[in-house]
């Protein structure tokens, strides 16, 4: 069994953090497994298991040696970085959005598309969907097999740690300054986020959708189906880890939320947590640390014909980035699509 050598770029970060507790947990083959970030922070010390690494500056770094890189550092370095990586033998996996919609780039959630993988060699780039996308997907799939999505209606509930440290940072002394009156300042977000929600997630575009809407709307197509038409709206929540999406679905042959609930039970990446009680269903509260993509309150539309209505929960730093990243990885090497550049001795 050889060992292959994996780099973790934006290791402090949320994400790159994140990435480090998947790895040691899922004991994922690797020999070796290095933690970069940005010069400022060299030195740092960042667990991995129970082990401590320390990082090393990415500028510096010599990837001849490396199998896959889990790159979280942002779109503008991941531009400028991964084909560099790249070029030295290693394939990346992204988790920003720069990749994303690249024809030769495949945009990957395994429980879906796994199969797009495999189209790796154009660019030696895998992407990772946007959080909210994919845990919609992991839902949407199985359903889509059964029944043929036609329209998908979401609005969605998103926690602050999507927005990085500092974004948590400020959730907690923004709660703060309510109880002691302090200063509220609002620098990650553009109004204040404690005991609020803001309908404004990434850049506005020309036609009044965001950034955030319009990456749902993209990625669903690229990764399900392109005739899915989708509409989202993208509001960020004070919640600190884990994404909710409430959303209704217009498919084109009958399904009944019975089935609906019996395909989704059985789905790779679900669970049906579902009892039309007080307390039946998962908020983001419970999802956090979690792996799997928790289904609730599921029923029918009434409105539309072949119509359900569900909510939908995951963790965004696992499931929405760091999970479905190692998950590619892992993919990469069950499927023999890469080979470790080190023989074991």
């Amino acid at each position: 069994m050889m060992g292959y050598k994996v780099a973790v770029v934006g290791a402090t970060g949320n994400v790159g953090r994140e990435m480090l507790n998947i790895l040691a947990e899922r004991a994922f083959p690797a020999d070796e497994v290095v933690a970069l970030a940005s010069r400022r922070s060299m030195g740092t010390e960042i667990s991995y298991g129970d082990k401590t690494l320390k990082v090393k500056s990415l500028d510096e770094y010599n990837f001849s040696d490396v199998d896959i890189c889990l790159m979280s550092a942002g779109g503008e370095i991941s531009k400028e970085h991964s084909p560099k990586i790249v070029a030295q033998g290693a394939v990346v996996i992204d988790n920003s959005s720069v990749w994303r919609m690249d024809p030769d780039v495949p945009l990957v959630v395994p429980e879906v598309n796994a199969d797009a993988i495999a189209g790796f060699r154009k660019k030696g780039i895998i992407a990772n969907p946007n959080c909210s996308t994919a845990q919609l997907v992991v839902a949407l799939k199985p359903l889509h097999d059964h029944a043929k999505i036609k329209r998908v209606v979401v609005s969605t509930y998103q926690s602050v740690s999507g927005a990085g440290k500092d974004a948590m940072d400020e959730l907690f002394s923004q709660t703060k300054a309510v109880f002691t009156l302090g200063d509220m300042a609002n620098k990650k977000f553009s109004k204040r986020i404690a005991f609020n929600v803001i309908p404004h997630i990434d850049v506005f575009m020309e036609d009044g959708f965001t950034k955030e809407e319009w990456k749902m709307v993209a990625e669903t197509k690229k990764i399900l189906d392109p005739k899915i038409k989708l509409v989202a709206t993208c509001v960020r929540v004070p919640v600190f880890i884990g994404h909710a999406e409430a959303v209704s679905i217009e498919f084109d042959q009958p399904i009944t939320d019975e089935e609906a609930r019996e395909i989704l039970r059985n789905a790779p990446g679900c669970i049906v947590i579902d009892k039309r009680e007080a307390g039946g269903y998962v908020t983001p509260h419970e999802s956090a640390g979690e792996d799997a993509t928790y289904i609730s309150r599921i029923r029918t539309d009434p409105t539309v014909d072949n119509g359900l209505v569900m909510w939908i929960v995951a963790d965004n730093l696992r499931k929405g980035a760091a999970l479905n990243a190692v998950q590619i990885a892992e993919s990469l090497i069950n499927r023999k699509l890469i080979q470790a550049k080190k023989k074991a001795a």
